[in-house]
């Protein structure tokens, strides 16, 4: 079982930036691949990042790429989300997901066991 805590989630004018964290606790963090995803009011859940459990392997969803960045620290059992050149469009509920993922399917929100509880993230035009 793995614990995922979501934060840095806030209020930022379009053009800004935030970093968003997710902090797991549980089983060996190490093990597995990490995956952001969001949802706004009205819009099924969609993917944004992963990174893999090793090698560091990452995958961006095409509305994020090169804007956002996705890394992890194993020694923390924490995953990053940092987000610059923040749109109106990105404003969601973030979540950050937990699984061992099949990569040729890793934008699948049903490739991830565990869940954390989302972080709210509006940008202001």
């Amino acid at each position: 079982q793995v614990q995922l805590v979501e934060s840095g989630g806030g209020l930022v004018q379009a053009g800004g930036s935030l970093r968003l964290s997710c902090a797991a606790s549980g089983r060996t963090f190490s093990s597995y691949d990490m995956g952001w995803f969001r949802q706004a009011p009205g819009k099924e859940r969609e993917f944004v990042a992963a990174i893999r459990r090793s090698y560091g392997l990452t995958y961006y969803a095409d509305s994020v790429k090169g804007r956002f960045t996705i890394s992890r620290d194993n020694a923390k059992n924490t995953v990053y989300l940092q987000m610059n050149s923040l749109k109106p469009e990105d404003t969601a509920v973030y979540y950050c997901a937990a699984g061992s993922v099949n990569w040729g399917v890793v934008a699948g929100d049903n490739e991830y066991d565990y869940w954390g509880q989302g972080t709210q993230v509006t940008v202001s035009s």
